[in-house]
């Protein structure tokens, strides 16, 4: 299709000319901490602005909620209520300002709070990603279902990072112990595709952002996992940016860790 091609030249494009040069090569001020030890570089803002111009000349006048833009300008977040873009320029900023993968590129388009496309670019590997709402999940092109690790224990990738101590406490002692634990790799843009890829059967997610997340859900239901909030309601970019968010390989892997986390 003509359009996701275009969307998927834009981002590597914009992976091969702003994020890849700066990557292991960043400079002394080129990074800044927003607050709450959330990095920021010059390559997320380069790449921001190239995704913005290229993404409105596919679409003029589609509204457009990235990253760095919402940050600086709250009232963007408005714009995820009708039809916009969603961008993440850079996902897994952390790990690029330490020179360290994973780290990619999301982007997606919503409608009335649903994404209904989303598109995950792997900028090391260049592995694509996308999904289209009742289309099915697709990765370099071929189409995907998900499947589980098929181990003994569920695989299980949890991030305590922003839960409060209660509800880390919690999980820690109450949750964790039924799971095989692996590190997290604080990027949603990786965290997806594990999913249904053989490598992680369950992941858990406390904040919510909608570039952080958009694609990934959408991807990942479309390949026939599961993700949704703790209670069972579907994700919404519109919705609240935190409280929670479990995503799966299958059906029955979500059910068994929201029922873990609705005992809590």
């Amino acid at each position: 299709m003509a359009f996701h091609a275009a969307v998927e030249g834009l981002m590597r494009e914009v992976s091969q000319k702003a994020i890849l040069p700066r990557y292991q090569q960043l400079k002394a001020g080129e990074v800044e901490d927003k607050g709450g030890n959330d990095p920021v570089t010059v390559a997320d803002r380069e790449a921001e602005a190239m995704l913005a111009e290229g993404l409105a000349r596919i679409i003029p006048d589609l509204p457009f909620v990235g990253e760095e833009a919402a940050h600086a300008d709250p009232s963007i977040m408005a714009r995820l209520a009708g039809d916009c873009w969603i961008v993440d320029p850079l996902d897994g900023t952390r790990n690029f300002a330490t020179g360290k993968p994973p780290f990619g590129i999301l982007v997606a388009m919503a409608s009335g709070g649903v994404a209904h496309t989303g598109w995950i670019l792997d900028c090391l590997t260049g592995r694509f990603c996308v999904a289209h709402k009742g289309q099915g999940a697709f990765v370099n092109g071929e189409k995907v279902q998900a499947r589980s690790t098929g181990g003994d224990r569920p695989v299980a990738a949890i991030s305590l990072l922003f839960m409060d101590p209660a509800k880390r406490a919690a999980v820690m002692d109450h949750v964790n112990p039924h799971y095989r634990l692996v590190d997290v790799p604080y990027c949603a843009a990786e965290q997806y595709p594990r999913l249904a890829l053989g490598e992680n059967d369950v992941s858990l997610f406390e904040k919510t952002l909608a570039w952080d997340h958009a694609a990934g859900v959408l991807w990942l239901n479309e390949a026939g996992g599961k993700a949704a909030r703790p209670d069972g309601s579907p994700y919404r970019v519109d919705g609240a940016t935190h409280g929670g968010l479990i995503g799966a390989a299958s059906p029955a892997l979500w059910d068994e860790m929201a029922a873990r986390m609705a005992a809590l």
